[in-house]
Formats: C-alpha cells, sequence, structure tokens
C-alpha cells in the first residue's frame, strides 16, 4: 500500500494523540470526504454551464432575485440567536430559579 506522510502542528498532534484517534483513518475519511465534495462542485459547475449554454446568461434581475430566494433560505436554517437573551419580540429571557 502506497504511504504518504502528513504533518501537524503541535497543538493538533497533540490533540490526536490526547484523544487516542487513529490519525491514519481520521486522515483517510477527510481526504474521502474532500474528493467527494470537489467532485460535486466540479459537477455542478457542469450543469451549470449546461443551463447557460440552453439558456443564456441569467439578467441582472435573475441574479438579484436568486440572491434574496437564497437569503431568505439562509435565515429560515440560521439557528436563533441565544447569546442575547432576548425573545424574538425584543423582551428579555426570564432566568429560571
Amino acid at each position: 500500500m502506497p504511504r504518504i506522510q502528513i504533518y501537524l502542528p503541535d497543538d493538533l498532534y497533540a490533540e490526536v494523540k490526547s484523544r487516542k484517534l487513529r490519525a491514519s483513518e481520521v486522515a483517510q475519511q477527510a481526504l474521502r470526504a474532500e474528493i467527494r465534495r470537489q467532485k460535486l462542485i466540479e459537477a455542478a459547475d457542469e450543469y451549470l454551464a449546461a443551463l447557460i449554454a440552453e439558456t443564456g446568461e441569467p439578467s441582472p434581475e435573475d441574479l438579484a432575485w436568486a440572491e434574496d430566494f437564497v437569503a431568505g433560505i439562509k435565515a429560515k436554517l440560521r439557528p436563533p440567536d441565544e447569546g442575547h437573551g432576548q425573545h424574538e419580540d425584543g423582551g428579555h429571557a426570564k432566568k429560571a430559579s
């Protein structure tokens, strides 16, 4: 089996050792995940290029609509800000006793 040598910063090496992680297995999983991520990005880029070739470049209005649409989705997916102790109506959360 071919080998590759990976260098880790001291703090990461210490954390891996303290958690008794099997670095080779973790590295393999991380590399497989990164390769899959890159392949998905390449496939999305190819699909987008095919759509543009078929329908043409999106207009500025189309791009603005898409940006608003994505912003709305992100806003719904974002967890509530729990760090400030406020409710959605602007009131402060009461501390349980």
